[in-house]
């Protein structure tokens, strides 16, 4: 699997789920629940991994969206 994106923002990481979703690429979202032991102080990114064959799906999916 392939990093596609990373975000300390929620409705980043929202809205970067949904155009993923839109597009038809399954995506797996790691440290999502890191916010548990962090006390939900936004210091770890969450990010997205894609399969290697969705990974240029994913990639225009999210041609638009700014890093971070």
């Amino acid at each position: 699997m392939e990093e596609v994106f990373r975000t300390n923002d929620p409705v980043k990481l929202s809205y970067v789920e949904h155009l993923l979703a839109e597009a038809g690429v399954e995506y797996f979202v790691l440290d999502r629940h890191i916010s548990a032991v962090e006390g939900n102080i936004g210091v770890f990114p969450r990010r997205i991994l894609v399969r290697e064959v969705q990974l240029a799906r994913a990639r225009l999916a999210l041609a638009g969206v700014e890093a971070g």
